[in-house]
């Protein structure tokens, strides 16, 4: 998967359902994509968080890529403390967002994967985390190749992808490496925020700020994985 700041639940769910769990370092960088913004709730709407990241060639590896040196990680907690003040988890919940925000990191995907780290660790999710270039492969390959290599490596025998990513992979090429291509469904589960009409599908800081982490631990788990078809 790629790495990104504060993902949905999904790919939490998509984390807390397989043995392990390979994060994308050697990928190139997407703009506006999702890996260093997210969406949060604020007076009932959703907007956008960002982490600002240095301007540089569009061709860089999320690896390559640097923060922002003016990024001001005082204005976007205090953006998000005032969103969520008054929700009824911030008091659990903010001082490990402090800690995922404050980290001194400067490279984007040490600066995100440690965020990765924090959030799993909170979550009480256990798998471990593969960095995709730490793995013997030839890096060069793209797609499903570079998939199907990855799990040749790491010698899987079934690989889980997101749903709305069953479309990029063929069961058929997976099959013929005995992989088994299976896609995550999660079932959505509404939850009170502030009273209002509720707004799905935010950054993953919403769900844990307005549900227990035990409630949170089953969310986990509301996710239907499934074979490709």
């Amino acid at each position: 998967m790629q790495p990104y700041f504060l993902p949905y639940i999904g790919y939490w769910q998509l984390m807390a359902a397989v043995d392990r769990f390979v994060v994308y370092d050697n990928i190139q960088y997407t703009k506006k994509g999702w890996i260093n913004r997210n969406r949060f709730l604020r007076d009932g709407s959703d907007e956008y968080f960002t982490v600002p990241i240095k301007k540089a060639s569009d061709f860089l590896d999320v690896r390559d890529r640097e923060l922002a040196a003016d990024f001001d990680r005082d204005r976007l907690l205090r953006m998000l403390e005032g969103a969520y003040r008054q929700a009824p988890e911030f008091g659990a919940v903010f001082p490990v967002v402090e800690r995922m925000v404050r980290a001194p990191m400067t490279n984007l995907f040490e600066y995100i994967f440690h965020s990765l780290v924090e959030t799993a660790a909170f979550l009480e999710i256990r798998t471990p985390l593969v960095i995709s270039s730490t793995i013997a492969i030839d890096h060069s390959l793209t797609a499903e190749r570079k998939v199907l290599a990855i799990c040749r490596a790491m010698g899987a025998d079934r690989y889980v992808n997101p749903v709305m990513g069953g479309a990029l992979y063929s069961r058929e090429a997976f099959a013929a490496e005995s992989v088994r291509l299976e896609l995550l469904r999660p079932r959505p589960r509404e939850y009170a925020q502030f009273g209002a009409a509720f707004v799905p599908s935010l950054s993953i800081l919403d769900v844990v700020m307005f549900n227990p982490r035990e409630t949170v631990r089953e969310m986990l788990s509301e996710a239907d994985v499934v074979p490709a078809v």
